[in-house]
């Protein structure tokens, strides 16, 4: 939250559908009933899904990693925040957001990051319905309540909006705003940016803004407002009596959406004004204290969170976006089937497997019962286990009898549900041909930014404390003193027909631990297989080449994984570059 802007918010309405069954988490366990009951339409939709707060938890616990790794914040013209981006950006576009990086070309701070900005791409598009959260910290913490608090709430619900994928009556749209701190500069330039049109297809933007103060109160923007309705309804049935944000008027990003018209509301549990008696008796807490202590400070980390006022956000806000664009129709039950790999090759006399994946994509899980076709006399193909339950997966065993002649067939693997999926498997029987050798690991010395590697992709980059093995950017993995886990993935295709595959890289490991006791590990993995594992025991100066023979996987596509995971005390950092997987 920008520490202080002496503007009143407006005062707006705008036309709310009816509201959506409350969540079952809409009573906390271990609390009373609710004080105050809703009196509400019939739901316009099935109820909202619970969030998962420990997964919000989890954002946290990476913006607090992020923060640590770039000099102790995610201040908007740093690299922590660049970093910040990219693990937001990466679990959306993986979930299937259009994400979209807009620079700030006017009004920011000098060097400040993009904004980043996901749609849902479903719903009638004329009818948007907005919710942001600022993801820049001050320089002086690396702002875990503000505003990591929020921006983690955002990206949970934008993952459990694509998890169930509803059929949808309206478009959501999500922000994560840039340079918040300097002056809501961000928002502000987004706004701007847009036409008339495009304003006017936003119908209310909900705003997320330190959902988590330690001594919070619960807090809604225009509390009286139609936008606000459904915010409103979620919490009175907790019992909460929530109030008006006075604290916060004008000072986050729903201003710079105010200034156009557009109606606005959102959470928040409150900064540096001070909790008074009546609300202390009313949400328990300390009175005549800060709602949140470590406002603007270093002390704003994960250890500054108050988790139920993060959950109670969390559930809020997926049932103000299930209740303004969710549709009652309910949709029909449905399924996606995919092989990885989709490509092999064996020679005649062998077998090799692909992982047949499916997804429920509409409505409830089902039975999908697995079969395949197209397979030549002498190639067989078996499914272990033959039927799953739609989400589980099964392993496909292809078979080449001796006697398959060489060439190239392409398989259909089928799964029947209540409708029918396919997905294409090309097998390559080997026979007499030469090898060109290539070396398939893309951006192996991490120079050129992040991709094509997924996963813990802020742990990639050039950060005091390490160096690289050669060029200035490495994977540096752990190294963060208490319980976490980095991971760093690439997949590949080991081309077909060579009889070598190796994968070489740097590593370098040094720790504060003692011993020849494995406290913290690393780990190398294909396709989730553990192939080698070092640990804090191996530590030494400088960095030493590693080596592991992946010939076995010849024609095949292969997700390689670096994993560093370390206990709850004394770091190790285990710091990877130059990885090269040869083939000849």
């Amino acid at each position: 939250m920008l520490r202080r802007i002496s503007l009143t918010g407006l005062s707006l309405a705008a036309a709310v559908g009816g509201l959506a069954a409350l969540p079952a988490s809409a009573q906390p366990a271990g609390e009373g009933k609710p004080t105050a009951t809703l009196s509400a339409p019939a739901p316009l939709t099935a109820a909202a899904p619970d969030i998962d707060v420990t997964k919000v938890q989890a954002h946290l616990s990476e913006l607090n990693a992020i923060a640590t790794r770039n000099g102790g914040n995610r201040r908007s013209t740093t690299q922590g925040y660049r970093d910040s981006v990219a693990y937001v950006k990466g679990k959306l576009q993986a979930a299937g957001y259009t994400v979209t990086e807009q620079a700030c070309t006017s009004g920011c701070t000098s060097g400040a990051g993009p904004n980043l900005i996901a749609e849902w791409p479903h719903g009638d598009a004329s009818k948007v319905y907005m919710f942001g959260s600022h993801l820049d910290s001050v320089s002086a913490g690396p702002g875990i309540n503000d505003n990591g608090s929020g921006s983690a709430t955002l990206l949970e619900v934008a993952l459990k909006l694509a998890e169930t994928n509803p059929s949808m009556a309206a478009r959501v749209r999500f922000g994560w705003w840039t340079d918040e701190e300097a002056g809501l500069n961000g928002s502000d330039f987004y706004v701007r940016s847009l036409t008339s049109a495009q304003r006017s297809a936003i119908k209310a933007y909900y705003n997320f803004d330190m959902v988590a103060s330690p001594n919070g109160g619960y807090f809604i923007n225009h509390i009286t407002s139609a936008a606000a309705t459904p915010m409103k309804a979620y919490w009175d049935s907790l019992g909460l009596q929530p109030e008006e944000n006075t604290e916060g008027a004008g000072r986050s990003d729903d201003y710079s959406f105010e200034n156009y018209g557009i109606p606005t509301s959102g959470y928040a549990m409150g900064a540096s004004a001070r909790k008074t008696s009546a609300q202390a008796a009313k949400w328990g807490g300390t009175a005549n204290a800060a709602y949140d202590g470590c406002y603007h400070s270093s002390c704003d980390t994960t250890a500054n969170i108050n988790a139920t006022g993060l959950n109670r956000s969390a559930d809020g806000v997926a049932y103000t976006l299930w209740t303004q664009a969710v549709s009652a129709t309910v949709p029909a039950d449905d399924f996606s089937l995919s092989a990885s790999p989709a490509t092999g090759s064996a020679d005649p006399g062998t077998s090799l497997t692909t992982t047949v994946s499916t997804a429920t994509t509409n409505g409830s899980a089902q039975t999908v019962n697995l079969s395949a076709s197209g397979a030549p006399s002498g190639v067989t193909v078996s499914f272990s286990p033959a039927s799953v339950t739609s989400g589980g997966s099964s392993t496909a065993t292809i078979s080449a009898g001796s006697s398959v002649a060489p060439g190239t067939y392409n398989l259909t693997i089928t799964g029947t549900g209540s409708t029918t999926h396919t997905a294409q498997y090309t097998l390559t029987v080997k026979g007499a041909g030469g090898c060109t050798a290539s070396q398939v690991v893309s951006n192996g010395g991490f120079e050129s930014g992040t991709s094509p590697w997924t996963g813990s992709t802020g742990a990639i980059g050039a950060f005091s404390g390490q160096s690289a093995h050669s060029g200035t950017r490495y994977a540096w993995l752990a190294g963060y003193g208490y319980s976490a886990t980095d991971t760093v993935t690439q997949t590949v295709t080991v081309p077909a027909g060579c009889t070598r595959a190796t994968l070489k890289y740097w590593l370098h490991i040094d720790t504060g631990e003692s011993g020849s006791t494995a406290y913290d590990t690393f780990q190398v993995k294909v396709n989730g297989s553990v192939k080698q594992t070092y640990s804090n025991a191996n530590a030494a100066a400088g960095y030493t080449e590693r080596t592991l023979d992946l010939s076995q996987y010849t024609g095949q596509q292969i997700t390689l994984t670096f994993t560093g995971t370390e206990d709850s005390s004394l770091q190790t950092s285990f710091v990877v570059d130059d990885v090269t997987l040869t083939t000849g």
